[in-house]
């Protein structure tokens, strides 16, 4: 039987970091917002970057395989984009409201993503709007008929042995993003499962895979949406 976790701050994105820094939001895999997500949010910040958590799934999260499933059955596709948009928001919010007690005149912060799983296969599809300038994803893609233009630059961290690694599916979708002209930088995780960089699932995380992937997602981050 499926256990869930009720979590702190449930349905509203938890804020790390100096407001109108450039922006991130960091989004939960098939698990939800878990408590490792705390970890890399703070380790983020501290590299110059606002960061917001959204919850996708109304205030629970899971660390049994069934659990997941479930939450990821039922998410609501239109509930979860309207989830990021309003966690974008919000760091351009941040960033205006700085400028305004500053009394400065600048453009409005640059934002980007990072997604898990499931959170990244919602923040690609998210890209395909327009409304973001980076995305960074973890074991996530878009399916040959999820067809769009992503028109920002994507870093892509798969792992070796799940769905998004290795096959026909990944490269379908990475020929398809620089046919349109997509920016994307791709990264293969050796003896990974898509779960690798989920650090509350311990007996799932590879952590050098998951250190280094932190390391290029952030770099690829403060490089795409600094000034």
């Amino acid at each position: 039987m499926a256990e869930f976790i009720t979590i702190p701050s449930p349905g509203w994105p938890l804020e790390f970091g100096t407001e109108g820094n450039p922006s991130v939001v960091l989004v939960h895999d098939r698990y939800g917002r878990l408590p490792y997500l705390e970890s890399y949010a703070t380790a983020l910040a501290s590299r110059g970057l606002f960061v917001t958590v959204p919850d996708l799934f109304n205030g629970v999260a899971t660390i049994d395989d069934s659990g997941a499933d479930e939450l990821s059955r039922d998410l609501d596709l239109g509930f979860a984009l309207g989830a990021l948009d309003d966690a974008v928001e919000i760091g351009r919010a941040r960033a205006l409201a700085r400028d305004l007690r500053s009394d400065k005149d600048s453009d409005v912060s640059k934002v980007g993503l990072i997604g898990f799983e499931l959170g990244g296969w919602v923040g690609l599809r998210l890209a395909q709007s327009g409304n973001l300038d980076a995305i960074a994803v973890y074991s996530a893609g878009l399916g040959d008929d999820e067809a769009g233009i992503i028109p920002c630059p994507v870093l892509l961290n798969y792992s070796e042995r799940g769905r998004w690694g290795t096959g026909d599916e990944p490269d379908r979708f990475v020929s398809r993003l620089k046919e349109m002209g997509t920016p994307v930088t791709r990264h293969t995780y050796a003896a990974t499962s898509d779960i690798f960089a989920n650090a509350t699932l311990i007996e799932r995380l590879d952590k050098n895979a998951a250190a280094l992937a932190f390391a290029r997602t952030t770099s690829f981050l403060q490089e795409q949406l600094g000034d």
